[in-house]
C-alpha cells in the first residue's frame, strides 16, 4: 500500500484538459470557475489499491475529488468488524468531512489505483466568499452524500436481503454509468462479495446466497467481477424503487 504525489513529475492534470468535464452528466464551469478551481487544486494523490488515504480521528488539511478510480468510504468497530457507508467513483468529492470539522469520523480506503485532485482546506473560505457558484455546488454534493446514508439506512433497515442487493448493484450500476464506465450494458466492479457483505450489513454466506438468488432472476449476469445489467425493468421491480440519474451535477 502506497501513497504518491503528482506533483513534480509532469503528471498534473490542468484542470481546463480534465477528462470529467467532457462528460454530459455533470454540469459545464464557468471561465471564472474554472480559473479557480485551477487555482484551487493544489496537486494530484496517487493511491494503490488497499491503502486508507483518510483516517477515522485524523485532521485533514485537504479534500479531494477523484480524479479517477474507485474508493469506498467506511467506518470500523473495535472487534474489527467493518460497515461500508458509501463508494466514490470519478467527479466524487471525498474528505469534506474533514476539511470542514478538521477531524475524520470515517475512513477512505481505494479499491483500484486512485488518483485524486488535492484542494487545501485552507482555501475553502476563498471558494464561498469568491465564488458563490461553486460554494453552493459543495453544498449540493454535502446534501447528495446525505440523502445517499438515507438510502443505505432505509435498505439496511427496512428491504429484505434480496431488495437490497438488488438495490445497492441498481445504485452502483447507475452511478458507474454516469461516470461513463459502462459498455454495452456492462461493467467491471472492482469490489468483492467481501465489500458487499460489509455494506449491505449481513454475513459474506448470506451476500452469497442473495446473490445466487438475484442471479436466477436472469435480470443479471454477474461472472469474473464483470456484471451485465440484462433486465432492467425486473431488476427494479426486484429492487422494490428505481434510480434516477440527476443531469447534469455539480462537481469541483
Amino acid at each position: 500500500m502506497s501513497l504518491g504525489s503528482g506533483r513534480g513529475n509532469g503528471h498534473v492534470t490542468p484542470c481546463e484538459a480534465c477528462p470529467l468535464r467532457k462528460r454530459d452528466s455533470l454540469r459545464p464551469f464557468t471561465p471564472e470557475e474554472l480559473a479557480f478551481v485551477q487555482d484551487f487544486k493544489t496537486d494530484e494523490l496517487r493511491v494503490e489499491p488497499g491503502a486508507s488515504f483518510l483516517r477515522e480521528g485524523m485532521r485533514s488539511e485537504h479534500l479531494y475529488t477523484v480524479l479517477s478510480g474507485w474508493a469506498f468510504r467506511y467506518k470500523m468497530l473495535d472487534d474489527g468488524r467493518r460497515q461500508i457507508l458509501n463508494y466514490a467513483l470519478p467527479a466524487d468529492m471525498v474528505g469534506l468531512q474533514g476539511a470542514l470539522m478538521r477531524e475524520m469520523e470515517h475512513s477512505v480506503e481505494a479499491l483500484t489505483p486512485l488518483t485524486l485532485c488535492v484542494f487545501p482546506r485552507q482555501k475553502m473560505w476563498d471558494l464561498y466568499s469568491r465564488v458563490p457558484t461553486l460554494a453552493f455546488d459543495i453544498t449540493w454534493l454535502a446534501a447528495r452524500e446525505e440523502q445517499l446514508v438515507d438510502e443505505h439506512l432505509l435498505s439496511v433497515g427496512r428491504r429484505s436481503a434480496l431488495e437490497r442487493t438488488a438495490y445497492l448493484l441498481l445504485h452502483l450500476y447507475v452511478r458507474a454509468e454516469e461516470a461513463g464506465l459502462v459498455r454495452d450494458n456492462s461493467i467491471q466492479f472492482p469490489f468483492t462479495q467481501q465489500h458487499l457483505a460489509d455494506t449491505l450489513g449481513m454475513s459474506l454466506v448470506h451476500t452469497n446466497k442473495t446473490l445466487k438468488r438475484l442471479l436466477a432472476s436472469n435480470a443479471v449476469r454477474w461472472k469474473d467481477r464483470v456484471f451485465q445489467l440484462i433486465d432492467r425493468a425486473a431488476l427494479v421491480e426486484i429492487a422494490g424503487e428505481d434510480v434516477k440519474p440527476r443531469r447534469p451535477r455539480p462537481f469541483i
